[in-house]
């Protein structure tokens, strides 16, 4: 095990390490639905509901999410994997083909096995990310499905069974 961080590979090699949850960020820009895959995700409050996303400043979805000021958390299930490498490639059109549920003004993808949709509540800086917190506006989930997992650069599943 490596006792000191040295460099950008070092430190992304050890936070792959970090089992993660795998998700879609949607919104959208103008019409246009947009979406990326993400894992720096994480509840943040009970009172008030809250949650947080962590998006790249590059990324052309953390300009929607601003613009737009609402977005969904999609939390992919086992079965997802081709959802998370679609929302995850740099294309024009990641929604093609893909069956969403627009209730609440930002797509929710149908196939997710749970959906969060928030409010920008807050856009902080954080070095070359974004952390929006949002005010949690509708959420959902189906029962008896477990996550799609990352570690270590792959996906994955999870071998506990879902207990209620």
């Amino acid at each position: 095990m490596t006792e000191t961080l040295e460099t950008t590979v070092d430190f992304r090699a050890t936070m792959s390490r970090l089992a993660t949850g795998v998700s879609v960020i949607t919104t959208r820009a103008g019409s246009t639905p947009i979406g990326m895959t993400a894992s720096a995700v994480s509840a943040l409050s009970l009172a008030p509901l809250q949650l947080l996303v962590c998006i790249g400043n590059h990324l052309f979805t953390r300009t929607a999410i601003a613009e737009h000021g609402r977005f969904a958390v999609n939390v992919l299930g086992e079965d997802a994997e081709h959802l998370a490498r679609n929302f995850a490639a740099s294309k024009p059109d990641k929604f093609t083909g893909i069956e969403t549920i627009d209730d609440h003004g930002v797509p929710i993808l149908k196939d997710a096995i749970a959906a969060v949709v928030c409010d920008v509540a807050e856009a902080l800086p954080g070095g070359d990310h974004t952390i929006f917190v949002g005010d949690v506006r509708h959420c959902s989930h189906r029962m008896e499905c477990r996550p799609l997992v990352h570690f270590a650069g792959d996906f994955g599943a999870l071998r506990a069974t879902y207990r209620p």
